[in-house]
């Protein structure tokens, strides 16, 4: 089903909403209007991406017509050592939209994956574009299946709801989450964003994983976040481990 850009644009009157057929990515798109002067909150959507970003340079599969793939152009008064902070801001922003428009819960998986019953549904991704933030987000909505390689990793909402659900809505809740969420960091700082991660998420205490460092596998449980936001993990090798970069994943 086509996306109703009007509704979208009539609900945010103020707001540059810009929607294109195909992309190569939309996290390009918006750099490049970032570049130019685009204003805080300038929203840059696609109903299909040829060359969609996750990260680490990992590709993000964008079924046509199917999820939600939209990059964010953020303005924030925050000093660059926050950016991680950023993104699980906008996983909690993910987290909340989803249920709203949904009714659906999800899991958030340090630091920027969105989980429905341990399978990914969403993803963020940020960028610095000179004093812009780029805020990429994919919501894998009406996919009804998944290449061969992302089977036993990645699911739908509705695949996990059981009905197709409205991409429209989902962005109307998204929007106005990831305000909410962001102005509550420009505000208050670091400390409520770190708290409500923790309490959202399954990852961040207690949870035995393994974490890919370069060459080398981590194992351990994890010990909650750092002030920056990086993840704790207490190694079985008895040391305080930083994690600064994703790859987490359970193990036993």
């Amino acid at each position: 089903m086509a996306f109703d850009l009007a509704r979208v644009r009539s609900a945010f009157p103020d707001r540059r909403v810009f929607w294109h057929g195909a992309l190569g990515s939309t996290m390009i798109e918006a750099s490049r209007l970032a570049t130019e002067g685009a204003p805080s909150g300038t929203t840059i959507g696609a109903e299909a991406q040829t060359a969609g970003q996750g990260r680490h340079g990992h590709a993000w599969h964008s079924e046509p017509g199917s999820g939600l793939y939209v990059s964010v152009i953020l303005r924030l008064q925050l000093a660059p050592a926050i950016l991680p902070v950023v993104t699980l801001a906008l996983g909690l922003a993910g987290n909340e939209a989803i249920l709203k428009a949904t009714g659906l819960a999800c899991d958030l998986r340090w630091p920027n994956d969105v989980l429905i019953e341990s399978k990914k549904c969403a993803g963020i991704l940020t960028e610095l574009e000179g004093s812009a933030i780029i805020a990429g987000i994919g919501i894998n909505v009406n996919h009804s299946s998944f290449p061969a390689e992302l089977h036993s990793i990645a699911t739908s909402l509705r695949l996990a709801g059981g009905c197709e659900y409205s991409r429209e809505e989902l962005l109307l809740e998204l929007l106005p989450a990831i305000d909410r969420y962001c102005m509550l960091l420009e505000k208050d700082g670091r400390a409520p964003i770190l708290d409500l991660f923790a309490r959202s998420s399954s990852y961040v205490n207690g949870r035995r994983v393994c974490v890919d460092q370069d060459s080398v596998t981590l194992r351990g449980t994890t010990a909650g976040l750092a002030e920056s936001g990086f993840l704790i993990l207490r190694g079985d090798d008895g040391r305080d481990h930083r994690i600064l970069a994703g790859g987490v994943r359970p193990c036993s």
